[in-house]
C-alpha cells in the first residue's frame, strides 16, 4: 500500500466518525469518495443523494450511470480518477411524507469542508472537474455561473487547472426525445479535463499545499 493510500484511508476512517454538522444525525452513510487516489484527475460533486446515502458510495444510481458513460466515452473508468463530493452527508428534509434532498447549508458546507481540502491536498490532482455549479463555486470561485463559464479552464488554490460541467442529475432532468439534455456536453468537458491533464503532466510540478 503506498503512502497516499495510506493517508487516503487514515481520512476515511476519520471521515466516518465525522459529527461537525447536524447532517451526522440524519445521515445512512459518510460518503468519502472512491477511485484511485493517485490519480491526476479528481471530480467533485455537491453532495450525496438517497442512493449514495444508502450505499457510502458516490454518483450511483441513475446520475452515476451518465457519468460512468460519459467517461467510458472517453476511454475512462472509476479506477483512472478520484470521485468524491464537496459534502460526504446527505442533506435532505421530510416533505408531504417523503423524504427528498436539499440544497446545503452554508454551515454544513463550511463543516465539511475541511475533508475535501484533506482529500485534495493527499491525492494532489493535477484536474479538477467541478459537476455542477455548487462544487464550482467551492473549488473554482464564488459567484461562478454555470451557464456562462462551463467548460472553461481556470487556475485554482486547489489544483493547477480547474473547469466545470453540467452535473449528471441535471441533465437527466433536461434529455428529452430530441435533446441529450447535456450529455454530449459532460463527455466533452471529460475530455477536455483529459487532455488539461497531459498537459499538465509536461509542466513543472507546483507546490500547492
Amino acid at each position: 500500500m503506498s503512502d497516499v493510500t495510506e493517508r487516503i484511508e487514515e481520512l476515511r476512517l476519520r471521515c466516518l466518525e465525522c459529527t461537525r454538522c447536524e447532517l451526522a444525525d440524519t445521515r445512512t452513510n459518510v460518503v468519502f469518495g472512491e477511485g484511485n487516489p493517485e490519480a491526476p484527475l479528481m471530480i467533485v460533486g455537491e453532495g450525496p443523494g438517497a442512493t449514495e446515502d444508502a450505499t457510502g458510495r458516490p454518483f450511483v444510481g441513475r446520475a452515476g450511470a451518465l457519468l460512468d458513460e460519459a467517461l467510458a466515452a472517453n476511454r475512462i473508468t472509476r479506477k483512472h480518477v478520484w470521485i468524491c463530493n464537496v459534502l460526504k452527508c446527505r442533506a435532505c428534509l421530510m416533505e408531504n411524507g417523503r423524504v427528498r434532498n436539499r440544497p446545503p447549508a452554508t454551515e454544513e458546507i463550511s463543516a465539511c469542508a475541511p475533508w475535501l481540502e484533506k482529500q485534495i491536498e493527499i491525492i494532489q490532482p493535477l484536474v479538477i472537474l467541478c459537476l455542477g455549479a455548487p462544487a464550482a463555486k467551492f473549488i473554482i470561485k464564488k459567484d461562478f455561473h454555470m451557464t456562462q463559464e462551463r467548460g472553461i479552464v481556470y487556475p485554482t488554490k486547489y489544483a493547477r487547472y480547474a473547469i466545470a460541467a453540467l452535473h449528471p442529475a441535471y441533465i437527466l432532468r433536461q434529455a428529452g426525445e430530441t435533446y441529450d439534455g447535456g450529455k454530449s456536453l459532460l463527455i466533452a468537458d471529460i475530455d477536455l479535463a483529459r487532455r488539461k491533464v497531459i498537459e499538465a503532466k509536461k509542466e513543472p510540478k507546483l507546490s500547492l499545499f
